[in-house]
C-alpha cells in the first residue's frame, strides 16, 4: 500500500438536540404542567491509534468526517437520543495538529491510545426544568449547543528502533531488503525510495527490532530541498541511526563530503538528532578488491575523524550485514535495560 505520511481533514462534532417546550394534555387534565424533555448530547469525534494501520491514505480521499447530532427532546419528559460518537482509526505514531492554530492536540504513540479532537455539543434544556412555585407554566427552553468543528493536520512519524539515513543511492533499500522481509523498490537511480519503508529484522527467535528505510536526503534537506523535511521528521523517534555511505559513488563525489552534508542537515533540522547514537556503515565494499576497499574505508574514517562505531558491509552480497544486525540488537537491548 502506498505510504502516506500527512493528511488534512475536517472533523465536525454533532450538535446538541434542542430542548422541547410541551405541556401535558390529558382527557381529565386539560391544563397539565410542562413536560418538555431535554435534548440529547451531540456525538464527539475521537482518533484511535491502531497498530493494524500503517498509512494515512484513507484520509487523503475522505476529508470531512461528521459525528451524529443529538435528537431534540420530546413530550412527557422524554430526553432526546444522544448522538453516536465517531471513531477514526489512525496509525500508531500519528501526531494531530490544529491546522488553524498549529497547536499539537495529541501524539498517539501507543496502540489503543485515544484522543478527543472535537467535542459534541451539549444537549438543550426542556421547559420542565424551568417550572417553579412562581412560574407553573414556563415556555422557556434552551437550544442545543453546536458541536466543535476543527481543521486538523495528521502527521505520521514512523515508529522504528533503527533508522537508515544517507545520500540517495547509498544502498539503504538494499540493506533493509537483505536484513528483513521488507521488499522496497531497489534501482540504480537517485530517489528510488519515495516513502519510508519499515522492516522487522529478526536476529533470533525472540529477538527482533524494527528498521526504517528513510528516503535519501541531500544538502539543503532541512530547508525542504529534495524530499526535504518531509522525511527528516521520521528519524526523530528512532533509538539508533545508521549512516549509510557509498564508498565509491557513481558520480565520483567524495564520500567524506557526503557524510558531512547529511550530518549538517540532521543538525540543522534538530540538534537532538546529532545527540542520538549514530554508526557509520560503509557500504558497497563488493565493488572494489578487498585490499582497495579496506584502504578506502580506513581513509574515509581517518579523514572524517569518526569517533563512533564503523561497519564495512555489502548490502548486495550480505557481507557484514549479520554482524551489523547483531550489534544493533545488543545496543537496543542495553538501552532498554537502562530505561527500566
Amino acid at each position: 500500500m502506498k505510504f502516506i505520511d500527512e493528511a488534512k481533514i475536517r472533523v465536525e462534532a454533532g450538535n446538541g438536540g434542542n430542548g422541547c417546550c410541551s405541556f401535558l394534555r390529558l382527557k381529565f387534565m386539560p391544563h397539565g404542567g410542562p413536560d418538555g424533555g431535554d435534548g440529547g448530547h451531540g456525538g464527539s469525534v475521537f482518533l484511535l491509534a491502531d497498530e493494524g494501520i500503517n498509512t494515512l491514505v484513507d484520509y487523503r480521499f475522505a476529508r470531512i468526517h461528521r459525528a451524529v447530532h443529538g435528537e431534540k427532546g420530546g413530550t412527557r419528559n422524554c430526553s432526546g437520543k444522544a448522538g453516536t460518537d465517531l471513531e477514526l482509526r489512525v496509525p500508531v505514531g500519528t501526531m494531530v495538529y490544529d491546522e488553524d492554530t498549529d497547536e499539537l492536540i495529541a501524539d498517539l504513540t501507543e496502540n489503543g491510545q485515544k484522543a478527543c479532537v472535537a467535542q459534541g455539543g451539549q444537549g438543550g434544556i426542556g421547559n420542565t426544568r424551568f417550572k417553579s412555585s412562581v412560574n407553573r407554566s414556563p415556555r422557556k427552553t434552551i437550544p442545543g449547543a453546536p458541536g466543535e468543528i476543527r481543521n486538523l493536520r495528521l502527521e505520521l512519524k514512523v515508529l522504528a528502533d533503527v533508522g537508515l539515513v544517507g545520500m540517495p543511492n547509498a544502498g539503504k533499500s538494499t540493506l533493509i531488503h537483505a536484513l528483513s522481509a521488507a521488499r522496497p523498490k531497489v534501482a540504480d537511480y537517485p530517489f528510488t525510495t519515495l516513502y519510508p519503508n519499515l522492516g522487522v529484522v529478526r536476529v533470533s527467535r525472540h529477538r527482533s527490532f524494527v528498521m526504517a528505510d528513510i528516503p535519501g536526503l541531500i544538502e539543503g534537506a532541512a530547508e525542504g530541498a529534495g524530499l526535504g523535511i518531509r522525511f527528516l521528521k521520521h528519524v526523530s523517534r528512532t533509538l539508533l541511526l545508521l549512516h549509510l555511505v557509498d564508498i565509491a559513488p557513481p558520480d565520483e563525489s567524495d564520500p567524506v563530503e557526503n557524510i558531512k552534508a547529511i550530518t549538517n542537515e540532521l543538525g540543522k533540522f534538530s540538534p537532538e538528532l546529532l545527540a542520538k547514537e549514530r554508526w557509520l556503515v560503509l557500504n558497497k565494499i563488493d565493488l572494489l578488491p578487498p585490499e582497495e576497499a579496506n584502504a578506502l574505508c580506513d581513509d574515509i574514517v581517518k579523514r572524517l575523524k569518526w569517533q563512533g562505531k564503523v561497519f564495512k558491509i555489502s548490502g548486495l552480497t550480505h557481507e557484514g550485514t549479520a554482524e551489523l544486525a547483531q550489534e544493533a540488537m545488543r545496543y537496543l537491548e542495553s538501552g532498554a535495560d537502562k530505561e527500566e
